[in-house]
C-alpha cells in the first residue's frame, strides 16, 4: 500500500489580494493532514473512500483508459479532479492505467465535522495528486505537484489563488505569489498537460522564509466555519464598482506584505508583528467596502485578547469564521492568552508549523 500525506495551512498575511497578480501573501503549513493511501484493485472495479464520507463510497469502472463513475451525487470533486488531471498526465508520458482503491482520511476537520478552515480542500487534492504519481511510478518533484495540484483544484473551484496548494506542497512558512489565470486557461486549451506543466508559470512565485528564532504562532479557533469560495465571489462581484478604493487596497496589501517578508529576512519579529497589525486595519477596511464580514465579533474578541497579551493577531484566510492567528515573542504568557481565550469560546489549536522535506 502506498500512502501520501499533505498538510494544511492557514494564511497569516495577504488575503484577498493574493488573488491578484503581483500582490504576495504569507502562508504557513500545520501539522494536520489528509493521508491518501492507494492499492492496486483485486477486482475490475476500483473504489475511492474516505473516511470523513463513509456513507458514500464511489465504484468506477475502466472503460478503456477512462474512469466511469456510477455515483451522480459525490461529495469528492477535488479528489476526481485530482485522479483525472494526473492520470492525463500519466498518459502522456505512455503510462498503462490500472484499476486501484483510494482510502482518504483528513485531520482538518473537528471531531465533530466542523471545518477549521485549514484549506482541506487543497491538502486532499495534494495528498491524491502524490499518491497517484507514485502509484504510477512517476518521478516527483514539489513544482509538478503543486502544478498538477492547482490546475486539479482551480478546475473544480473557478477562484482562488492556489496559495493553500503551495502551502500543502512545500511545507513550512512561505511567501507566495498566483499565478496568471488566464494564461493558464488558454495553455490548458491550446497544449497538452505536459507541455503546460513544464512550462514557466508567469506570475507564480514561491519563496521559503525562515521565521525569526523565538517568534512563536497561535492559533484560535473560533468554532464557526466559513465558505472561502463564497465569500471569494461575492468580492469578485465588486471589483468593477469599486475599481479605485480596489486598486488602492492592493497596494497597501502588496506594500505590507513586502515589509513583513523584509522582518522575516531580517530576523526581527517587531517588523512582523507590526504589519501584521498594519494588515488587520486593512482587511477590515476591505469587508467594509465589500460590505462583507471578515472579522466577526468572536474573532474581534480572539484578536482583542492576544492584542491585550502582546501579541499580534489578525484573521487568517476569508474570514467570517475559522481561524485567527496570533504572531508572539519570548515576552508573551501564552499560557494565560489561551485560557482568557477559552472563557471567551476560543479555542487555542495546538497546531505546530509542518516543514517538508523534498518531495521523493
Amino acid at each position: 500500500m502506498i500512502t501520501e500525506k499533505a498538510p494544511g495551512k492557514l494564511y497569516i498575511a495577504g488575503e484577498y489580494a493574493v488573488l491578484e497578480q503581483d500582490c504576495p501573501a504569507v502562508l504557513v503549513a500545520v501539522n494536520q493532514f489528509v493521508r491518501v493511501s492507494i492499492t492496486k484493485s483485486k477486482t475490475s472495479t476500483g473504489l475511492i473512500h474516505s473516511k470523513q464520507y463513509s456513507q458514500d463510497s464511489i465504484h468506477w469502472v475502466r472503460q478503456g483508459s477512462k474512469m466511469v463513475i456510477d455515483n451522480r451525487d459525490n461529495p469528492f470533486e477535488y479528489i476526481l479532479s485530482a485522479i483525472s488531471f494526473t492520470e492525463q498526465y500519466c498518459l502522456e508520458q505512455n503510462i498503462k492505467m490500472k484499476v486501484y482503491d483510494l482510502h482518504v482520511n483528513s485531520d482538518l476537520d473537528s471531531a465533530d465535522g466542523k471545518k477549521y478552515g485549514l484549506g482541506s480542500s487543497a491538502a486532499v487534492t495534494v495528498a491524491t495528486v502524490k499518491a497517484i504519481l507514485h502509484f504510477y511510478g512517476v518521478k516527483m518533484s514539489n513544482e509538478l505537484v503543486y502544478k498538477l495540484s492547482a490546475i486539479s483544484h482551480y478546475s473544480v473551484q473557478g477562484n482562488g489563488s492556489a496559495g493553500d496548494i503551495a502551502a500543502s506542497v512545500y511545507g513550512g512558512w512561505l511567501a507566495y505569489q498566483t499565478f496568471e489565470k488566464d494564461w493558464l486557461k488558454h495553455e490548458l486549451s491550446t497544449k497538452t498537460l505536459s507541455e503546460v506543466v513544464n512550462e514557466a508559470w508567469p506570475g507564480l512565485k514561491i519563496e521559503l522564509l525562515t521565521p525569526p528564532k523565538d517568534m512563536k504562532l497561535m492559533i484560535g479557533w473560533s468554532q464557526k466555519p466559513a465558505s472561502t469560495s463564497r465569500l471569494v465571489d461575492e468580492t469578485n462581484a465588486n471589483k468593477a464598482a469599486l475599481n479605485m478604493e480596489y486598486k488602492n487596497f492592493l497596494a497597501a496589501s502588496r506594500a505590507c506584505v513586502l515589509k513583513m517578508i523584509d522582518g522575516f529576512e531580517a530576523n526581527d519579529i517587531s517588523i512582523i508583528k507590526k504589519q501584521i497589525r498594519a494588515n488587520r486595519k486593512l482587511l477590515q477596511h476591505f469587508a467594509q467596502i465589500n460590505q462583507i464580514a471578515i472579522e466577526i465579533p468572536r474573532l474581534t474578541r480572539l484578536i482583542n485578547i492576544a492584542e491585550n497579551f502582546g501579541g499580534a493577531a489578525k484573521t487568517s484566510g476569508a474570514g467570517n469564521g475559522d481561524c485567527g492567528i496570533v504572531i508572539t515573542d519570548s515576552n508573551t504568557d501564552v499560557a494565560a492568552l489561551e485560557n482568557e481565550w477559552r472563557h471567551n469560546g476560543i479555542l487555542p489549536l495546538n497546531f505546530k508549523v509542518h516543514q517538508i522535506t523534498l518531495a521523493h
